[in-house]
């Protein structure tokens, strides 16, 4: 199979998919090995960005998809008369990245950090998508344990956590986990991109 013929085709099914889809799958499709497509895949991720085209393809952990380029989110959200999602508070932001830091997690413990009920926070970010239930602590009244999602990666420009900013060793109990969580929280929010620029946008 010719180069051509990959690329349109890694094309086609990542147009056609919408959401991010694992390389496994892609592969499959095109009756290869994902060690062929992968670079295939990061030199059209390199061509839409080098020549400046409207789309872009990015990597969530073991999955691609295609989205929007960032500086035409506005022009997008116009064009489809979607509305800004709104900017998560403080709070939120304070308990997704207490649950990224330390997941998979319990709201008692991000409660625990926190210092304060998280509750209607928890619940915001569930709804919003940026977290979700992935089973239960084997303790006694077997508390729910939540994760980030990758809409959580992709609202953050993230590939993996493995980009997290880096939040020194610290323990809840020492009394620096706070400031090293605000850092990394304000690193967080200087890094996160217009949402208007993923799927739908």
């Amino acid at each position: 199979m010719e180069l051509k013929d990959i690329e349109s085709g890694i094309e086609a099914i990542l147009f056609a998919s919408g959401d991010p889809i694992p390389a496994e799958r892609i592969a499959m499709a095109m009756d290869l090995d994902v060690a062929s497509i992968t670079p295939v895949i990061d030199r059209l991720a390199d061509y839409y960005s080098y020549e400046r085209r409207g789309i872009r393809l990015i990597r969530i952990d073991d999955c691609y998809q295609l989205t929007s380029a960032p500086e035409h989110a506005e022009r997008v959200r116009k064009a489809l008369e979607t509305r800004r999602p709104p900017q998560l508070s403080q709070a939120a932001l304070e308990s997704l990245s207490v649950i990224a830091y330390f997941q998979p997690t319990t709201k008692a413990y991000v409660e625990q950090i926190r210092g304060v009920d998280s509750s209607y926070t928890m619940g915001l970010l569930v709804d919003r998508g940026l977290i979700e239930e992935c089973g239960r602590l084997s303790v006694p009244g077997r508390p729910i344990l939540y994760r980030t999602t990758q809409a959580f990666l992709r609202s953050f420009a993230l590939k993996s956590l493995d980009d997290l900013p880096e939040l020194p060793d610290s323990s809840p109990e020492d009394g620096q986990i706070s400031m090293n969580m605000q850092a990394a929280i304000d690193r967080l929010k200087e890094e996160q991109p217009e949402e208007a620029s993923q799927k739908g946008d």
